[in-house]
């Protein structure tokens, strides 16, 4: 069977690798011309469940050797004498199948592992989807037509795959009230495997050191009130950012001197995706195309990898019924989906200092979380109700669908 899977990014490739180990035949449209990001994007989080997916595509080495490796934090404030936190010790208190991770890198590898065994066609997109009941006819902008027996929007916050068979983003997008930009430059402080954090009232401004490349990349976060722009229109993005913070002071002025130059540019904002159902017949969504909880508040990138895995795995049990397949994919995500649609509103109001008071207390708060014993952390930890969220997904075992490659058996 045939599965066109728009979106290479995470949910995608892993959506994909699992498909040929039961037998589908995927083929993954791409818009950008080349593998999205490269060494680029933010630094997401993979949690214990996550973990163990990519573990299972043999992946987890890889993750592993790729993990960001930032061993301490010193937060500042205006004002206010610098806080150290201990990375090292608060990573090592989250979870022991925990890793951090460049978004780019994680890409980059769950590319390497599918290349061979799914087809990707980059530069291209959908621009018509016919369901038939019986199988979907795409038409892409290229011109090129083609059936397939499924097609999966893996395409994200602003899915072309959502707004084809669903209807327009507006209606469906819950704006959390922030916006998170990001983008690479030279390592002009000195920072290696440290990081710089500064806080103030509704803005933060974060610098961490990239240690495949040596460079550091720039993150900056701040609330703010509903803003139009152009999600494609990276110069219109720029320009928003660098008015933003341009009287912040403290290093912004060094870093918004790289702006201009950013080849990996990413910004977006903090919003949810809220259907409420996310297949129509043939038509299904996964990740952030069909529950965005909201970027970098709500663990979207664990939830894509656990997805894209029960999925595939649903989609090969009523192999003779897919869209079957895909209501039950859809009953066992949803209790996994509510819990971090729910909390990333919390989280947002809690990540980026909304009051004096919390300007206060959060930097004490982080340094004196890393101090405490690892048992202690990783209790308190097991509390946080995102990560908690997706690190107990409970993982069907596919094992005996999987199909034997040519020339090989079944382990």
């Amino acid at each position: 069977m045939k599965v066109l899977i728009s979106g290479a990014s995470v949910a995608g490739p892993v959506l994909a690798h699992w498909l040929h180990r039961y037998g589908f035949e995927p083929t993954l449209v791409e818009r950008t011309p080349a593998l999205r990001h490269g060494l680029g994007g933010h630094a997401i989080d993979l949690f214990s469940s996550a973990a163990d997916v990519t573990r299972r595509m043999g992946c987890w080495d890889a993750i592993e050797a790729a993990r960001t490796q930032l061993d301490a934090m010193t937060v500042e404030r205006f004002g206010k004498r610098p806080v150290e936190v201990d990375l090292s010790r608060m990573y090592a208190g989250i979870s022991s199948r925990h890793v951090e991770i460049l978004r780019g890198e994680l890409t980059r590898i769950l590319y390497g592992a599918t290349r061979d065994t799914a087809e990707y066609v980059f530069g291209d997109s959908i621009a018509s989807l016919h369901d038939d009941g019986t199988g979907v006819d795409v038409v892409f902008d290229s011109g090129t037509q083609r059936r397939f027996d499924l097609v999966i929007g893996a395409d994200g916050l602003h899915s072309n795959v959502r707004r084809l068979a669903f209807g327009p983003e507006e209606p469906l997008r819950r704006p959390l009230g922030g916006y998170l930009g990001v983008f690479s430059m030279p390592d002009v402080f000195g920072l290696g495997s440290h990081t710089l954090s500064h806080f103030s009232v509704d803005k933060l401004v974060g610098i961490y050191g990239v240690h495949q490349t040596g460079q550091v990349r720039a993150g900056f976060l701040f609330r703010a009130p509903e803003l139009q722009y152009d999600y494609r229109d990276k110069d219109e993005q720029k320009a928003l950012l660098a008015k933003e913070f341009r009287h912040y002071g403290w290093k912004v002025p060094q870093l918004l001197e790289h702006l201009e130059q950013a080849e990996d540019f990413y910004f977006d904002s903090i919003a949810q995706i809220t259907l409420d159902t996310w297949h129509r017949g043939r038509i299904g969504l996964v990740g952030d195309a069909g529950y965005c909880p909201g970027p970098a508040v709500g663990g979207g990138t664990s939830l894509a990898v656990v997805a894209a895995y029960i999925l595939a795995g649903e989609l090969a049990a009523a192999r003779s019924d897919l869209p079957s397949g895909l209501r039950n994919y859809e009953r066992m995500i949803r209790p996994v989906v509510e819990p971090t649609r729910r909390l990333a509103p919390k989280v947002m109001r809690t990540i980026i200092p909304g009051s004096p008071l919390a300007l206060r207390l959060m930097p004490a708060a982080a340094a004196g979380l890393a101090k405490l014993p690892t048992a202690v952390q990783r209790f308190i930890w097991s509390q946080n109700a995102v990560g908690k969220a997706l690190s107990s997904v409970p993982l069907p075992d596919y094992s005996d669908l999987i199909q034997p490659q040519r020339g090989q058996a079944v382990a």
